[in-house]
């Protein structure tokens, strides 16, 4: 199977948009301009807050005319980014990310607010797909209830979907994205979820077809690659599980090898420590152990623990530019990406791409003093590696 054939996107919540004058804002300011630069068709992916949902939805044309100026520019949207629920570009997002849970009525209203809403901006004859919560965070959803719940929230998003598609003609399917150290983390517990919770009550429920077609996965290669998991592995056990991957994150991680011997690689990943993102940061040691740290802060990076120390690998969940090999004298798991493009090749579909690297304002140094020229790199990058990739 080759790549979908939809242009490719980049996510545009590495800028603010808590407004729909911010977003629209964005879109003259960045990526006009980077589909100008790139001279190949561009898809804007959406970030749409909840605040920006009840603002298009506020009015019966504000999504028609919203979808009127994407025209206007040039641009189309066939992806939503849902995940963060408000302002992404608080002084401090961390885990409030993650709220509210799929175990909230909120999380669904937002979800199919943003499904409403992506159905009136896709091309004709297109499919959608909306990225979300990996259901939600251990240190604030601890109770068993709590997975019960999920699945009810997401058994009723299923069958709304499907109404949906009936309705608008669109198929809309959302993608519960895997994060470290949340509920559904690693690649096994997505499909232990899947299969041992959400499909056994959508049979019960009379709607498993509804359920597995409408939900899926998105699979963002930083979040696995920072678990140390053979990415390439993960994308055929998902696909032999029956588990749809709706949409691929083409992001990358930071890699700090040999940690011990590289204090200077250590005082350069402590310039990344920083207040907005939580920074989850996994070691991997000789016995194949992975250690995990919730998130980066500078005394960890400088002076870490033994154990932390000894291991021969760290990975650290930030999002750094898909088109960099290294960072001075940090990698990236960039490596991670070509085997995740290349085992998606080989799917019987076509997931939506996306390039999702939203912390340039938080990088040392800050935003750079031309972000257009940034994005754009990015994505002639992922671009190049797809066409070295699809012959």
């Amino acid at each position: 199977m080759s790549f979908s054939p939809l242009p490719l996107s980049y996510c545009t919540n590495v800028h603010p948009g808590r407004t729909l004058e911010e977003i629209e804002q964005g879109l003259d300011q960045f990526t006009v301009p980077v589909a100008s630069r790139l001279g190949t068709p561009l898809a804007a992916g959406l970030w749409l807050a909840a605040p920006v949902i009840k603002e298009l939805q506020a009015t019966a044309d504000g999504c028609r005319r919203f979808a009127e100026g994407l025209q206007r520019r040039g641009l189309t949207c066939h992806t939503l980014n849902a995940f963060p629920f408000g302002d992404f570009h608080s002084p401090r997002v961390k885990e409030n990310v993650y709220v509210p849970s799929w175990a909230e009525r909120a999380r669904l209203d937002y979800t199919l607010g943003a499904a409403r809403t992506l159905a009136q901006l896709l091309p004709a004859g297109k499919d959608g797909s909306i990225s979300t919560v990996p259901l939600g965070y251990p240190g604030l959803d601890s109770s068993p209830e709590f997975l019960g719940r999920y699945v009810d929230n997401l058994i009723a998003a299923a069958r709304e979907l499907d109404r949906l598609r009936e309705k608008s003609g669109h198929m809309i399917r959302v993608g519960l994205e895997p994060e470290p150290c949340c509920w559904l983390d690693t690649t096994p517990s997505a499909i232990e979820f899947f299969t041992t919770r959400l499909w056994p009550a959508a049979r019960e429920r009379g709607c498993f077809d509804q359920v597995r077609t409408h939900i899926g996965l998105c699979f963002d290669v930083c979040h696995q690659a920072v678990a140390f998991e053979d990415v390439g592995r993960s994308i055929a056990a998902l696909d032999e599980a029956g588990i749809r991957i709706n949409k691929i994150h083409i992001t990358c991680a930071i890699e700090l090898r040999e940690p011990a011997n590289n204090r200077a690689a250590r005082a350069a990943l402590a310039e990344y420590c920083e207040p907005r993102y939580l920074h989850q940061t996994k070691a991997r040691l000789a016995d194949g152990r992975v250690l995990t740290q919730f998130d980066l802060d500078p005394g960890f990076a400088l002076e870490p623990p033994t154990e932390f120390l000894a291991a021969s690998m760290w990975r650290i969940h930030f999002h750094v530019p898909v088109d960099a090999e290294r960072l001075g004298p940090l990698a990236t798991t960039r490596a991670e990406l070509r085997a995740t493009l290349a085992a998606v090749r080989r799917l019987s579909y076509a997931p939506h791409l996306e390039v999702e690297t939203y912390t340039w304002d938080v990088m040392p140094g800050g935003r750079p003093r031309d972000l257009v020229d940034g994005l754009s790199r990015e994505l002639r990058a992922t671009q190049a590696l797809l066409a070295e990739l699809s012959t």
